[in-house]
């Protein structure tokens, strides 16, 4: 088939007998491009126009997101299929363009393979997401690992791709050989110059195995909630609940201690201070905050408690504390907890509502308390009118 394949060239390639032989050679090659680029964009046209059922969304994301490589890769395939037929090249010419086909399908096909596994990657993650889970440890635990190891895998597969496209000259060859028998200083070298990248590197392996922090976990880190919202190799996004983003590190998780609300659930229980007086009557305000909790959409219903925590000279410390899904709808259970019971006490029950008090005492038995009514503070010693005399000469 191949000998069939270049005979048919020869005929094609006798119809530029008038002009010289490098020009129509090349002439040549350059219709066997174009014909092969329009039958491979034709393909992919009728390919993409298949109707979106079932089974074809997938096909047709692939064809989409590799037409370009693989348009690329049928164009330099019968390029260098045609070679042989291209008479009129000299030895250098026709080794040259040899090489140059090659290092180029190298690279097309690295970039292939890249792309199709992060599309099938971005499948998977897709099919995840479209669950309706509130709280999936599961889900989020493969999404991390997930992207981590398609951004390592990525930078990776794209080092092996131009290594192996440049070994494909000679001369690259030997240099890669010698540079392998110095390899240890070479490692050296690198090592030092890299050590940040690197550090960073290991960390995101240690990060997707481990997983200390995953994608939309919710942290504390400078005193501000915020939301993972990208992982990559190197470095993590964090998004804080006023749209802000923290550029981070990743070896940042690794080497700090930091604060993760949503490690193994996203559960949490909210905690409600309130500063109350001596008069109030706890009984009638664990009634009012066990109707209130009733009527608040945001609990779950598990836990639910009202304790006095502390009392000091000025009142007590009333702790409430409810349990809610996530860390976002505790934070507006409390909101709407503080707002209702400090309603409720103003209107039904003012005598718990903290206030100030003074008491003024006798300095002996049997004597007026001090200072008396006359007066809140002892007087200020003021100087008589004139006796200002002016700074003193030095």
């Amino acid at each position: 088939m191949r000998q069939h394949f270049i005979n048919a060239l020869d005929m094609f390639r006798s119809w530029f007998g008038w002009l010289p032989p490098p020009v129509g050679s090349l002439l040549m090659l350059a219709v066997v491009g174009i014909v092969a680029f329009l039958a491979s964009n034709f393909a992919s046209d009728l390919i993409l126009r298949i109707p979106d059922q079932g089974g074809t969304a997938l096909i047709r994301k692939v064809v989409a997101s590799l037409r370009r490589p693989v348009r690329l890769m049928i164009v330099i395939v019968a390029v260098f299929s045609a070679l042989p037929a291209a008479y009129g090249l000299s030895y250098d010419t026709f080794y040259a363009l040899q090489k140059t086909l090659i290092f180029l399908f190298i690279l097309t096909l690295g970039v292939a393979a890249i792309l199709a596994f992060r599309v099938a990657t971005e499948a998977y993650l897709g099919r995840m997401m479209s669950r309706e889970v509130d709280d999936d440890i599961l889900m989020r635990a493969q999404q991390t690992q997930i992207r981590v190891l398609r951004r390592m895998m990525e930078i990776l597969g794209g080092i092996i791709t131009v290594s192996a496209a440049l070994m494909s000259f000679e001369t690259v060859r030997q240099y890669g050989v010698s540079l392998f028998a110095s390899a240890g200083a070479a490692s050296l070298i690198v090592g030092l110059s890299a050590r940040g990248l690197l550090t960073n590197l290991i960390a995101g392996v240690q990060i997707a195995i481990t997983q200390p922090i995953r994608m939309e976990d919710l942290i504390i880190i400078n005193g501000d909630w915020a939301w993972v919202e990208e992982i990559t190799a190197t470095y993590v996004v964090l998004r804080v609940w006023d749209w802000r983003r923290h550029i981070v590190p990743i070896s940042y998780f690794l080497e700090n201690q930091f604060e993760n609300w949503t490690h193994n659930s996203a559960a949490i229980i909210g905690v409600v201070f309130l500063t109350l007086d001596y008069q109030a009557p706890m009984d009638r305000i664990r009634a009012y905050l066990r109707e209130i909790i009733a009527t608040c959409p945001l609990w779950d219903g598990k836990v639910f408690d009202v304790q006095v925590a502390d009392s000091d000279a000025h009142g007590i410390r009333v702790r409430i504390i409810a349990s809610a899904r996530t860390a976002l709808q505790s934070w507006d259970l409390r909101c709407d907890i503080r707002e209702k019971i400090i309603t409720r006490l103003r209107e039904e029950c003012p005598e718990a509502l903290p206030r100030g008090r003074i008491a003024m005492v006798p300095p002996a038995p049997g004597e007026a308390a001090w200072p008396g009514d006359e007066a809140i503070s002892p007087p200020v010693a003021r100087p008589p009118p004139g006796s200002y005399l002016g700074p003193r000469p030095v």
